[in-house]
């Protein structure tokens, strides 16, 4: 199933979850550390839900898993 092109939602979440990343610092260093600690494993997961759907072992596997990635994705959608 995997792919090895580039793969602009691939690129995507890894970029998110780096921001994701920062922001959740921001907010440890402003003493949220629950908050910091949620929004870390919640924005990350998307990333690696993404990443764990190029390794699928079947299409329809891709489907679920990349669903799953679109499911914590539609929570991040701001305006």
């Amino acid at each position: 199933m995997r792919n090895d092109k580039e793969n602009i939602i691939v690129t995507l979440t890894f970029k998110l979850s780096l921001n994701i990343i920062d922001f959740s610092e921001e907010i440890r260093n402003n003493h949220k550390y629950e908050m910091a600690s949620q929004i870390f494993r919640s924005g990350t997961s998307i990333g690696a839900n993404v990443a764990e759907a190029q390794n699928a072992e079947s299409k329809k596997d891709f489907i679920h898993k990349f669903k799953i990635a679109a499911k914590r994705q539609m929570n991040y959608n701001i305006g």
